[in-house]
Parts: C-alpha cells; structure tokens; sequence
C-alpha cells in the first residue's frame, strides 16, 4: 500500500480579524498573530484579549491552528506582565507560541508547559546543532533563518531529531539584516525594529554627499535615481513547493501581517492550489501558470527565490511596488440571478473583471449593469462598502474577491 503524500502546513499571516477571515476562507492550515504585547509588529491592528478568544474559536471551528506570536526581546518592565499574557493564550486555546527570547522560552514552559513552542526566526537558526539544542529545552518547531540555502535547509533537516518541525518563510518581504535583526530603523527614526515597529529604512533610496560640496548628490550606482542596494527583492516560492518538501520543510510560511486581507486571501489561495496540486501528483508536478501568476496581482516588490538558490538581489525601481490589481468589491449573496456586493473600489459597467473564489481558479465576467438594492441602474459603483448587485449566470461563495486589472 502506497503511503499517502503528507503534505506541508500552508501558514498564512494575519493582522486583524478581516484577514484572519480571508486566510479561513481561501485554505489556510494555520495562521499566525499577534497580540497587543510582546508581537514582532506594531503596525497592524493586532488582537485583544476577546478578539483573540473570539478569533481563536472562529479559527478552530473551521480546522485551522493558531500560532500567537511572542518574539520580542522583551525589556525588564515588560517581564512581570508575561505570565498573565502567556497563562490567557492557554485559556483561550492557542496552539503554539512562537518565541524568540530564551527566557521567554524558559518561562513558558514553565507557565504553560502544555502549549506547543515555535522558535522564531528572529533567533537566528542556521545549523542543526541550535535547532537539536532548542528541542531539547522543548521546541516542537523551529522557524529557520531567512539566510539558508535549500541544501542548507535539508541538512538541517537530515541532522536533527525527526520529531523536530521545520518551517521556512516561502513568500513576501526579506529584511535586508541577518533575520530581521537591525538597528538602523532604531537610529534612523527612533522607532525599534527588534521591537516591531521598523520603519524599513532600508526600502529608501540613498545618495552619497561629499562632506564640503553639500546639495551635490551622486549616486552610489549607476542608477540615477540613487541607491537601493539595501532593498531586498520579495520572496516567492510558489513554482518550488517539491524541492521545499524534499528538503523537509514541515510548514510554508507566508510573510505580511500588516497586508491587506485582500493580500492575505490572495497569496494563500495560491500556496493552497499549488500544495494540493503536488501532492496529487509529486512525481511530475508542474506549477499551473494561473498560480504563478496570482502571486503577481497583489501589490509586491519584483520577486526572486530570496538565499534557497544563491541571493536575493535587490529591487531598482523607485519606491519599489508592482500593483497589477485593484479589488473592486467582495461577494455577499447569490440569488435569483444577482450577485450581491460590497464595494472596495470604483468599477463601472463594461469593465471586465475576475472573481477569484476560494480555493480556485479566477473566473473572468464582465459587468453588464450594476444595480442597487432598491433595483435603480448605477452608472458606476463609487461608494466604498456599498451594497450594490450585479446580474450574473452563476452562483460564487460569500466572500470570494472580485477584481479588476489597475488602470
């Protein structure tokens, strides 16, 4: 009897209770997320208390894990409030805890023993021996260094003990600094990366000004527009998911909690697809070119394969983004002919549009008409959070994106 493929965790992040929503919705194994205390990223919404117990029980009746994140290097005043934080995460269900710091680790296992343990990135593991040691002192899995090669990853794989998870980052933004480890954001603008609030400063551009000849900028390049050789090309993994799994990569870990939940739906609809689609067929998996290109229509910085198949590189363009895609409007209700919307964004009639429902292929339509509630014609959709209707042949789940290429 065959043995049944064991497929890899999609990990999709999340940054408030919408994107947590749109990662359940388009086939998340897992999320992560953060809390109002000790979570390596200030800018999203993050969970409170009941958020957290309400977004827990929402994540678990439909299957899906929830790892909080705890890996802040945690400042001396901060130390008597996380007993209490981590004892709550227990109550409420959390399923693992991912930590960077060794105290906290240590205090963890003594205060809740029963929560799983996941060793963050922010730790720095590049070798087999910190991983094995890390298990030792009780981690269930470690979240490698964004600085590893595949080969590096499958000896890390092949050199630890096999009860040992491993999860790589396989999408989104790479720090320029060794595991996001950087002090510049700190220097620059006062605001702490290892803290959760990094500027990235290193997504800036850079001129070189000699001392007595001020106003006089030159390039550090030959790009005239100046330097950008600290900004990082964005991670995308997507067309490699078998030599992942081949290295032993339990979990595929997507970066953005500060995305869009639009982001968030997008990307892990595409690692679903392409997970489910390997290990159907391992042996001669070949990526559908709709997959590869659903990576390119949310808003991203020219992609590269990060340190799995040599460098990164750096992006050149000016500010950076590639956006191909705008949504327009999320899916409420089919009925009678009519799909029932929410506005996002303007559309009008005789756009042509795709609806990308979970965990399939998007469909393209075009808008013959768009109705209010009431059955009066509207020239356009102008108003975000409308409730608007558009006639349409067939039925799409609650939820699913709708979407037109940018103008």
């Amino acid at each position: 009897m065959t043995e049944p493929i064991k497929k890899p965790e999609v990990l999709a992040p999340v940054g408030d209770s919408e994107r947590l929503a749109a990662a359940i919705r388009y086939g998340a194994d897992a999320v992560y997320l953060g809390g109002k205390q000790f979570g390596m990223r200030a800018n999203p919404a993050n969970f409170d208390q009941d958020e957290l117990r309400d977004g827990v029980a929402l994540a678990h009746k439909h299957g899906v894990k929830v790892y909080l994140t705890c890996n802040t290097l945690p400042l001396n005043r901060e130390i008597p409030e996380l007993p209490d934080f981590l004892r709550y995460a227990r109550d409420v269900g959390v399923d693992a805890l991912i930590v960077a710091d060794v105290g906290v680790l240590m205090e963890a296992k003594r205060t809740v023993p029963e929560v799983d343990i996941h060793i963050s990135t922010q730790a720095g593991v590049v070798n087999y021996l910190t991983a094995t040691e890390l298990y030792r002192l009780g981690a269930k899995r470690v979240v490698l260094a964004r600085e590893l090669s595949i080969e590096d990853v499958k000896y890390i794989r092949d050199h630890t003990p096999p009860e040992l998870e491993i999860e790589a980052f396989v999408h989104g933004a790479m720090c320029m600094s060794f595991s996001g480890r950087c002090l510049l954001s700190n220097y620059m603008t006062g605001r702490d990366a290892n803290r959760g609030e990094c500027a990235q400063p290193c997504r800036w551009s850079y001129h070189l000004m000699e001392e007595k000849r001020p106003g006089e900028y030159f390039p550090v390049f030959e790009d005239e527009r100046g330097s950008y050789i600290l900004n990082a090309k964005d991670l995308c993994m997507v067309e490699h998911i078998k030599e992942l799994v081949d290295a032993g990569v339990t979990s595929l870990k997507i970066e953005g909690r500060a995305k869009s939940a639009y982001y968030v739906g997008v990307i892990t609809n595409a690692y679903r697809a392409a997970v489910d689609l390997y290990a159907q067929n391992p042996g001669e998996f070949q990526l559908p070119q709709w997959i590869a290109d659903e990576t390119r229509k949310v808003s991203h910085r020219e992609y590269s394969t990060g340190f799995y198949f040599g460098r990164p590189d750096q992006c050149y363009k000016s500010g950076g983004y590639v956006r191909e895609c705008d949504i327009v409007a999320n899916v409420d209700s089919w009925e009678d002919g009519l799909l029932t919307l929410t506005q996002r964004n303007y559309f009008k009639p005789g756009d042509r549009v795709e609806v990308l429902e979970p965990k399939s292929q998007p469909v393209e339509l075009t808008v013959e008409k768009i109705l209010s509630l009431e059955g009066e014609e509207l020239d356009a959709a102008r108003h975000p959070m409308q409730k608007i209707q558009i006639p349409c042949s067939r039925t799409f789940a609650p939820g699913s994106i709708v979407r037109k290429d940018k103008e």
